[in-house]
């Protein structure tokens, strides 16, 4: 094993405290003999919601000698509420202790600069690795092996039970439900995400008529994981986003069946097929659907673009984004979205929520085409709640949007805890409701709107049309401390090795891609674009300050054996988003952990 820069971790401190250890307040001496996995992660990202699944199958299998811990992060500022993590560390089922760090202290400490963001710990406590993004399981599992047996031959290997104490369950009807649809009956089908079921609501919105699924995680007939949105088909069956198995299934609630659709159960990662039979094409976190334009449009937040499914053709393929996460216009092919996470169809736009940008988007026909437009939201770091003129109002993380009957659109504002409405006639948004506990989505019923409070565990009837509520305007940026630059040349490195016996995969030419751009794009004379060397040497511009560098990085390893024909291979990704400040003294080197430690 090859050695490791020996530096000591710094203590785990969050002002939140400490969930699911019954209680107990845990230090690094506490796990020493163990090996550590911190995982830094904030639930409102998708990504780290898909490393929260990476990590399960390690966790069970290394029980005795690893303890992840998982340190929560916050982006927005309702992340930062106590509550909201122990609603989110219930509703993704996570089976470790959770730091509660609301003022990023551990995060500053370990200097980190994405989520989700994993760092390994060996037993005498030193740091031996650091993973940003997704795609590092194979290469822990065989770090973890290596650590085992060191330090089993060194007797400081400790196993044993961990310090996991799992909450008391609470029961009610639906637990943490994400979308809802109206079936033609007049009841309402619900899908109830965290206990991977749907559920058939009367038209009182409580009374349960019928449950659909196991309520285990599953892949068959009776099973779901975490399924989100749901749309009606032309045919009379309900499209089901089933977003963590990373698949579109179909619910005919006249005779209960449950049908694929479309996707493998596998994730979409870079390099595969992005259209063809779509029982072969892998998806990636489908969170909503909406039929629009003759085609079922999919939300899939995990690769930031927007997907059609043609039922007459069984296919899939790319409608709209290019995997890039932020906030572009234009033409459907280059546009960029940011976690897309509800949808709602009018005859001539695809309304769009787009979570991570807190943004209004929609898409409509452009010539032979499409084009996508925002009608509220300024990109990935400004939120808040602010009403009034749409250039100017904010949102908060809102993952779903509902069609009006006067053109206008009811957005359900997630993390502000509110119903707000966009005119697209007057350009203006106004709030509709308050109090509400984090609402997913909302259908329209006759003069009323239902609105899911996922975080309350029901339905809410509101009635329309209602008061604009007046609320106290707030404006946020996310809170991560900009990192000073010197004025002129900056170097970029990220720093990516190969897990042991891998190496990077050449054979159809270059494994690695870096793509580099800013905002404002006025930020970078020099160094923008894509290429395929993981450094790159970028050249700030005269008389800008601050701004944002937006990195993505990919990298390919295979397995290292001349005798294999057949390789075993594993891709590396993340993308960075680095607020800067330009200022005389600053650092002239950027690097960025895509997989190992800064040398």
């Amino acid at each position: 094993m090859a050695p490791h820069a020996r530096v000591r971790a710094p203590e785990l401190i969050g002002k939140g405290g400490w969930l699911n250890t019954g209680g107990t307040a845990l230090t690094l001496a506490d796990l020493r003999g163990r090996i550590v996995i911190l995982d830094f992660w904030t639930f409102c990202c998708v990504n780290c919601l898909h490393v929260l699944d990476e990590l399960r199958e390690l966790e069970e299998k290394h029980r005795d000698t690893v303890v992840i811990i998982g340190v929560h992060s916050p982006k927005f500022v309702h992340e930062a509420e106590h509550q909201a993590v122990v609603d989110a560390v219930e509703r993704y089922e996570v089976h470790h202790p959770v730091l509660d760090d609301p003022e990023l202290a551990t995060w500053k400490q370990y200097a980190v600069r994405a989520w989700p963001t994993l760092v390994v710990i060996d037993p005498e406590g030193y740091v031996v690795a650091q993973h940003a993004g997704e795609g590092h399981a194979h290469a822990l599992e065989q770090l973890v092996g290596e650590l085992e047996a060191e330090h089993a031959a060194k007797g400081t290997l400790r196993r044993g039970d961990g310090p996991y104490v799992a909450p008391e369950p609470v029961a009610t009807d639906l637990r943490f439900p994400g979308k809802a649809v109206l079936l033609p009956g007049g009841t309402f089908l619900v899908s109830d995400s965290t206990r991977h079921q749907l559920v058939e609501l009367a038209a009182d919105g409580e009374s349960v008529v019928r449950r659909v699924g196991s309520g285990e995680r599953g892949f068959g007939p009776d099973g779901f994981s975490e399924p989100q949105g749901l749309a009606l088909l032309p045919d009379g069956t309900v499209a089901v986003a089933d977003t963590v198995n990373h698949a579109l299934r179909a619910y005919d609630p006249a005779t209960g069946a449950v049908t694929t659709l479309a996707g493998t159960g596998r994730q979409w990662m870079q390099g595969r097929p992005t259209s063809g039979p779509a029982l072969d094409v892998d998806l990636s976190s489908p969170w909503d659907v909406a039929w629009f334009a003759d085609r079922l449009w999919i939300a899939m937040a995990g690769v930031h673009q927007l997907w059609t499914y043609d039922p007459a053709t069984g296919t899939v393929e790319v409608a709209a984004g290019t995997t890039n996460e932020g906030l572009v216009d234009g033409p459907a092919p280059e546009a960029w979205f940011a976690q897309p996470s509800g949808l709602a169809a009018t005859e001539d736009r695809l309304w769009v929520a787009d979570s991570e940008t807190s943004a209004l988007r929609y898409v409509e026909r452009d010539g032979e085409g499409f084009a996508v437009r925002t009608a509220v939201g300024t990109g990935l770091f400004d939120f808040g709640h602010r009403d009034g003129e749409a250039g100017q109002a904010l949102f908060q993380h809102p993952l779903g949007v509902t069609a009006l009957p006067d053109g206008s659109v009811a957005v359900s504002d997630t993390y502000n805890h509110a119903l707000r409405r966009y005119d697209p006639a007057t350009d203006e948004v106004t709030t509709l409701a308050t109090d509400l506990r984090e609402p997913s989505d909302a259908v329209l019923v006759g003069d009323d709107i239902v609105v899911v409070e996922s975080a309350r565990h029901r339905l809410t009837r509101l009635r329309l049309p209602e008061e604009a509520v007046r609320v106290e305007s707030v404006a946020h940026r996310t809170q991560r401390a900009a990192t000073d630059v010197a004025p002129g040349r900056l170097r970029l490195d990220v720093v990516f090795q190969a897990p042991t016996g891998q190496k990077l995969d050449t054979r159809y030419g270059p494994s690695t891609r870096l793509l580099v751009s800013s905002t404002p794009p006025e930020l970078l004379a020099e160094g923008s674009g894509t290429g395929t060397d993981l450094g790159r040497d970028l050249l700030l511009a005269d008389g800008v300050t601050e701004g944002v560098l937006h990195v993505s990085a990919m990298a390919a390893s295979c397995d290292d054996d001349p005798e294999n024909e057949y390789p075993a291979c594993h891709m590396h990704q993340q993308d960075w988003g680095v607020p800067v400040r330009v200022v005389p003294g600053g650092a002239d080197r950027l690097p960025l952990v895509l997989a190992g430690l800064d040398a």
